[in-house]
């Protein structure tokens, strides 16, 4: 049904100009999704101005444009009781009537009232469905995944944790974006000082256009010149719940479909949600195994360069025939080899992330295996060398944190290149340099390397290892936590069976 007899405005006043009424005849020219209608009722003609992109054309009709045929009206204050939508507004600011109209409102302007208009929410409502989590994906553990509508994930994380205490704080940043952002945290639990530094670090965010939270992380970080992620990025609900338990500060971002978390710990990226749901003997196990994996991805190949470069000497006699066979036909040294080798991995890594999800994986294998295979027969590299590039990039996709994978592929190449200059003093020179900077950094104020700098051997319990549940008695000192007990101690320990 159509309710309206379209009017078009030829002479508009500028848009910067103080009378609404002009100004919302001066948005028609040059916004072709911006409708100013005219509706003529039984009772009088009313005007219309909204979006056609923003507005949920369904609601209007049924909502509100019908009763105003069919209701007697002769204020704004009728057609409120009238409407079907009790979020209405009536007002005569400009930046007001300009904030609603983008967030999805429609302007409702009646004769006799040109200096003031009724807002009224209709909004329509895009957005993807809860699906499965894409880079945190665990056997073990639910199975939702944020969106990108904050309102949305608000309601995922209440769900987990429906108390009174848990505090949201909106804000809104970007000078041409105005992007919402919700600051999550826990009262009674979460350190102040952290809730404050958050939002006054947001606040302070003096940018055009803020693309998400991560783009957000970036501009609140404490460190913008370090490769290593100073906050944890994640797209599960039930993390974000972990995290506000234990007095960490959470913020998203309006069309963002992660949670960005602080402060961290580089502890806390090599930790997955799922060792918490595994027995603490095996998440352990797979903690130190990722750990382990980490550490190779980094040194493997750096040894073997600085070792065919220097201190072939500690090659075995056995072993050492096998290198001699298969480097006798290749030109290049160790160094050439190795870069090589890496580089060709890492093109083959971004080609498969950023094509099709089928087209991808088949461009990793077939690529992989390709190109190896022709590059040994070639004489470009060793076989040797292969294999152990191969297990290198391999080890890296252990990290479950993206960030931080993204940061192990880094930081190898100074490894390499160093221990092709000095050797294995050239390894130890950038690791110390690494373990300084690691030092040096913070995550909202709080040590980067807590709980092993500044030691707190409390908190030992949830780093290399996972611990049982009845031993996180008490919160990680490293937050700060205004209420630090977890367990009580009379609740703590086990009832005996009835048969013992």
């Amino acid at each position: 049904m159509n309710f309206f007899k379209r009017k078009k405005s030829f002479q508009a006043a500028s848009p910067k100009s103080k009378n609404l009424s002009e100004w919302l005849s001066a948005l028609s020219d040059g916004n072709e999704d911006f409708m100013e209608e005219v509706m003529e009722t039984p009772f009088g003609s009313v005007k219309i101005f909204y979006y056609t992109t923003l507005i949920d054309h369904q609601r209007l009709n049924v909502d509100v444009l019908q009763p105003l045929k069919t209701n007697p009206w002769r204020s704004y204050k009728d057609i409120q009781s009238h409407v079907y939508v009790d979020d209405t507004e009536v007002t005569k600011d400009i930046s007001t009537t300009n904030e609603k109209l983008l967030a999805g409102c429609a302007a409702c302007q009646i004769p006799g009232r040109k200096e003031e208009v009724l807002l009224i929410n209709a909004p329509a409502d895009v957005q993807r469905e809860v699906s499965i989590p894409e880079t945190e994906f665990s056997v073990i553990g639910p199975r939702e995944a944020f969106v990108e509508k904050l309102e949305t994930n608000i309601f995922l994380i209440r769900k987990r944790l429906p108390i009174e205490d848990l505090r949201i704080r909106k804000l809104k940043i970007g000078t041409l974006s105005s992007t919402e952002t919700a600051v999550f945290y826990i009262d009674g639990i979460a350190d102040k000082e952290n809730v404050n530094t958050v939002i006054q670090r947001i606040n302070e965010v003096n940018f055009d256009d803020v693309l998400g939270a991560n783009a957000l992380a970036q501009m609140i970080q404490d460190h913008s010149y370090t490769v290593f992620p100073q906050f944890v990025n994640t797209e599960r609900p039930d993390r974000v719940a972990a995290s506000l338990a234990e007095g960490k500060i959470v913020f998203m971002c309006n069309g963002s479909p992660e949670a960005i978390i602080g402060p961290s710990t580089l502890v806390e990226l090599f930790s997955s949600l799922e060792d918490y749901y595994l027995p603490w003997h095996i998440a352990s196990f797979v903690r130190m195994l990722r750990l382990f994996s980490v550490v190779f991805s980094v040194l493997a190949t750096p040894i073997y360069v600085s070792v065919l470069t220097f201190h072939y000497e500690m090659i075995p006699k056995d072993l050492l025939s096998t290198l001699i066979a298969s480097r006798s036909n290749i030109p290049f040294p160790p160094l050439v080899e190795a870069l090589f080798l890496e580089f060709t991995i890492e093109l083959l890594r971004e080609a498969g992330a950023r094509l099709p999800t089928k087209v991808g994986q088949t461009i990793g294998i077939v690529g992989g295996i390709v190109i190896g295979q022709a590059s040994v027969e070639a004489g470009l590299t060793s076989n040797i060398l292969l294999i152990v590039v191969a297990l290198a990039a391999l080890a890296s996709f252990t990290t479950p944190v993206y960030q931080m994978g993204n940061t192990v592929r880094i930081i190898r190449f100074p490894f390499i290149i160093f221990s092709a200059m000095f050797g294995v003093i050239g390894i130890a020179l950038i690791l110390a340099f690494v373990i300084a900077h690691l030092i040096r950094l913070e995550s909202l104020g709080r040590p980067y390397l807590a709980p092993f700098y500044p030691l707190r051997f409390t908190d030992w319990k949830d780093t290399f290892v996972r611990l049982p549940y009845n031993m996180f008695q008490q919160r990680p000192q490293q937050m700060s936590p205004e209420s630090k007990v977890r367990i009580k101690a009379s609740k703590k320990r086990r009832k005996k069976d009835i048969d013992e």
